[in-house]
C-alpha cells in the first residue's frame, strides 16, 4: 500500500484519448490524478480526429451503453441530444431487417433507446466533459513507447514528444490505444508470456457516403434504416441509413469477400440495389451526396485474452479495442468501452486504489463486458466462408438456429422483442433469451404474420422521395 499523505492522490496514465480512453479517465478521477497521453493533436469542437479512420462510418450507442454513459458522465447524453443527436426507440424509430431476412415490426412497447449521432459529435461531447475535469491532464502530440518496470509491477511509461524521450511515473498505466495496441509486445518485453488471441474475420469492407437529408426529412425524426447481411448467402451485403445532426444522412454499405463495395462514387447506389432489399437504394438514389466515398477494410473481430494470463503486472490495465475489436456492423464497441470503464470504477470503489495485486482483478473486471458483445458478433461472423480456422461446431450451430428463431419471434411479438433487445443492447446476459417471455411466444404464439417488406409509412416515403 502506498505511504502517501491523504492530500497526495495516486496517479494514472491513460494511453489514448479514444472514447475508451476518455471513459477510463472519467472512471479513474474518483481515485487518482489522471494524465491522458495522446499521440495526435485533438481537434477543437465537432471535427474529425486523426487516428479514428472509422469515424466516417455509421455509429450508434446501444441502450446498455446509453445507461452506462449517463452513469459515468451524467448529462453527456442530454448534451449530445441538445446538439442534434437523437435517442431512437428500438424498433419504433427503426426500419430493420435481421440477418435471417426477417423485417422487424415497429413496436413501441420496448424501453430500449439507441443514441444516434455522428461520431464527431459524440467524441466532441465526451472530450468537452472529460477534459474539463480538474483531475485530468491532456498531453497531446506525445507517443507512448512502452511501460517501465518488470513482470511483477509496471511503474510508469516511456514517452516521446517534441522535446525528446522521458519517463512518466504512475501507479496505474491504462492502454486504451485501440486496435493498433502494442500491449502484447510490451508485456513480452517485460518478461511475460504471449497473450492468447482469437480472430474471426468475415472479410467485410465498409463504404460510407454522406448525403443531405432528402425531400422534407431534414429536422424530422426519420427512422434509421438497416438491412443486415445474411451469413447464409455469401457474399453478405448490408447497409444502414443513419439520419444525424445538421440535416445529414450517413449511409454505410458493407460487403464480405467477393461482394465488397468500392470507393467509386458512381457505383455506390448500384451496390445498394444489390442488398437483400433495395430500400436504401430507393431512399438515396435522388438524394444529394456530400463529398466522396470513404472505404475501410480490416474489420475483423479480434480478442486478446488478457484475463486468462497466469501472471499479470500490478499497475497495468488494457481496455477498449485494445482488448477486443468487433466487426463495426454490430455497433457494440462504444457500449463495451463504457461498461468496462464502469466495471473498473465499481471495483475500485469496493477495494480502494491502488491495491497491490489488484491490477489482475481490474483486468478481469474490465474484460467482463467483452464476452457478451464478442459472442453476438462471432455468433454471426463465424458462419461466413474462411472467417475462422475453427468452423462453428454443433453447439454453435444449434445456438445460432435458436437465435434465428428468437429473432423471428421478436420481429412480430413485442414481449419477445423486449427480451431480444435486452441482449442485443447489452443490458442483460444471453440467458435472457431463454426467459418465459421469449419461450412462450416462440412456442405457442399468437403470432402476427411476418412483414413482406420494410415498414416505412406512406408519409415517410413521401417525405423522402421527390
Amino acid at each position: 500500500m502506498s505511504d502517501r499523505t491523504p492530500d497526495c492522490l495516486p496517479t494514472a496514465l491513460v494511453v489514448g484519448a479514444s472514447a475508451a480512453g476518455l471513459f477510463a479517465a472519467a472512471a479513474l478521477t474518483e481515485f487518482a490524478e489522471v494524465t491522458i497521453v495522446e499521440r495526435d493533436s485533438l481537434p477543437a469542437g465537432v471535427a474529425p480526429r486523426r487516428g479514428v479512420p472509422q469515424a466516417r462510418h455509421a455509429h450508434l450507442v446501444w441502450s446498455g451503453g446509453v445507461r452506462t454513459v449517463d452513469d459515468l458522465l451524467p448529462g453527456v447524453v442530454d448534451d449530445v441530444v441538445a446538439r442534434g443527436g437523437r435517442l431512437v426507440r428500438i424498433m419504433g424509430d427503426m426500419v430493420s431487417r435481421a440477418p435471417n431476412e426477417v423485417w422487424f415490426r415497429r413496436f413501441l412497447a420496448p424501453h430500449h433507446r439507441n443514441l444516434v449521432c455522428s461520431r464527431d459529435l459524440l467524441d466532441a461531447a465526451l472530450r468537452d466533459r472529460v477534459l474539463a475535469h480538474p483531475r485530468i491532464t491532456l498531453r497531446q502530440a506525445m507517443t507512448a513507447l512502452g511501460p517501465t518496470g518488470d513482470a511483477r509491477r509496471v511503474t510508469g511509461l516511456r514517452v516521446r514528444d517534441a522535446s525528446g524521450e522521458r519517463t512518466l511515473t504512475a501507479d496505474l498505466v491504462v492502454d486504451a490505444s485501440g486496435r493498433g495496441s502494442r500491449a502484447p509486445q510490451w508485456l513480452e518485453a517485460l518478461g511475460l508470456p504471449p497473450v492468447t488471441e482469437r480472430r474471426v474475420d468475415a472479410g467485410i469492407t465498409y463504404a460510407t457516403r454522406l448525403y443531405r437529408a432528402p425531400g422534407t426529412t431534414a429536422g424530422t425524426p426519420f427512422p434509421l434504416v438497416n438491412v443486415q447481411a445474411n451469413p447464409a448467402k455469401a457474399p453478405g451485403r448490408g447497409g444502414i441509413v443513419l439520419p444525424v445532426e445538421d440535416g445529414r444522412w450517413i449511409v454505410t454499405l458493407a460487403g464480405t469477400r467477393g461482394g465488397e463495395p468500392t470507393g467509386d462514387p458512381d457505383a455506390f447506389v448500384g451496390f445498394a440495389r444489390r442488398l437483400g432489399d433495395p430500400v436504401i437504394a430507393r431512399l438515396i438514389e435522388h438524394a444529394e451526396a456530400v463529398g466522396g466515398v470513404t472505404v475501410t477494410r480490416g474489420t475483423a473481430n479480434r480478442r486478446r485474452h488478457y484475463e486468462k494470463m497466469r501472471s499479470w503486472p500490478d499497475g497495468f490495465l488494457v481496455v477498449g479495442d485494445a482488448v477486443a475489436g468487433y466487426n463495426p456492423v454490430y455497433g457494440h464497441g462504444l457500449t463495451v468501452a463504457a461498461q468496462s470503464a464502469a466495471a473498473v470504477r465499481d471495483l475500485l470503489r469496493a477495494t480502494g486504489f491502488p491495491v497491490p495485486g489488484g491490477a489482475r482483478r481490474l483486468q478481469r473486471a474490465a474484460t467482463r463486458p467483452v464476452s457478451a458483445a464478442w459472442n453476438l458478433a462471432v455468433g454471426q461472423d463465424a458462419f461466413y466462408p474462411d472467417a475462422t480456422d475453427t468452423p462453428p461446431g454443433l453447439a454453435q450451430r444449434l445456438l445460432a438456429r435458436y437465435v434465428d428463431r428468437a429473432v423471428a419471434t421478436g420481429a412480430r411479438n413485442p414481449r419477445a422483442l423486449s427480451a431480444l433487445l435486452d441482449v442485443m443492447s447489452l443490458e442483460k446476459p444471453a440467458v435472457r433469451l431463454f426467459a418465459p417471455d421469449m419461450l412462450l411466444p416462440m412456442l405457442f404464439g399468437p403470432r402476427k404474420r411476418h412483414l413482406t417488406g420494410p415498414p416505412l409509412t406512406e408519409a415517410e416515403w413521401e417525405a423522402a422521395l421527390p
